[in-house]
């Protein structure tokens, strides 16, 4: 007679440590729980759902396009502004979205801390889902704006997923940072709408990143937005849009270092969550 092995809970001193990673995979169905939990909350039951994640940065496009294309008169490059301005706040959307989310993630599910054990990074990795989910609406009303145009793009379109994956490694570097920084000192729920706001014109989303005077392009890349921003712009545009390849790479080493220490310093306050949250 056969009888089915029942899985058995061994209670280890530091377990949490010494199985951490592997615990990451043995919760995966945690993850995908509370990642469909988070997409219905964002749409459920809501007047404007869906149209709101590209209502938002069209109108933005909107604004800078008119801003810096028309007003300040700031070149594209010989395509138009409004979709050079769009390539720039697909990537952009996506990480303010995230790291909006993220950093408030532990705070919102605090009730979850505080009664079972699971690796706390499942929460803020899982705001990262509803931001791609938008990602993937907005593309679409790239492809239309494109359409209007009549604006090509060439192969370069199907090295997109690369850059992509380097804006999640830049929202995730980001997002474990500040959420372990917000369990402990609530005040950072503040700071990061500024860092948002001001994030949004300190980097090339309303103008190309060609217009930073050459001397300074090297440390404007230390945003690590700049180097996203360009790989998608040079992945949608084509034609005779460039990467400054220095910068490319200062700002990929940096977006891997926020991921580092974002990790690093969420799983040092990890054991702390439940006591201050």
């Amino acid at each position: 007679m056969n009888i089915e092995k029942d899985h058995v809970l061994v209670i280890e001193a530091n377990k949490s440590k010494l199985h951490y990673w592997k615990d990451l995979w043995a919760y995966r169905e945690l993850f995908y729980f509370l990642a469909w939990r988070d997409i219905l909350v964002r749409y459920k039951q809501t007047v404007i759902g869906i149209a709101w994640s590209v209502i938002r940065p069209f109108l933005t496009m909107i604004i800078l396009t008119v801003v810096f294309g028309r007003i300040a008169g700031l070149p594209s490059g010989g395509v138009p502004y409004a979709i050079m301005v769009y390539a720039a706040m697909l990537p952009w959307q996506f990480f303010s979205n995230a790291f909006s989310e993220a950093s408030n993630s532990l705070i919102s599910n605090s009730n979850l801390l505080t009664k079972v054990y699971f690796p706390r990074l499942i929460i803020p990795s899982t705001s990262i889902i509803v931001s791609l989910i938008d990602f993937f609406i907005s593309l679409g009303i790239m492809a239309l704006i494109m359409v209007y145009y009549q604006y090509l793009p060439g192969w370069r379109i199907f090295t997109l997923p690369l850059f992509l994956i380097l804006a999640l490694i830049t929202s995730l570097g980001t997002g474990y940072f500040i959420s372990a920084l917000n369990v402990q000192f609530r005040d950072f729920r503040y700071i990061v709408p500024f860092i948002v706001q001001f994030g949004l014109y300190i980097s090339p989303v309303g103008f190309s990143s060609d217009t930073i005077p050459e001397k300074w392009r090297l440390v404007y890349s230390i945003n690590p937005m700049v180097g996203v921003i360009d790989g998608f712009r040079w992945a949608i545009l084509g034609g005779e849009t460039q990467i400054y390849w220095p910068g490319f790479i200062l700002s990929i080493g940096v977006s891997f270092i926020f991921l580092f220490l974002g990790i690093r310093t969420f799983r040092k306050m990890e054991r702390i969550f439940a006591d201050v949250v």
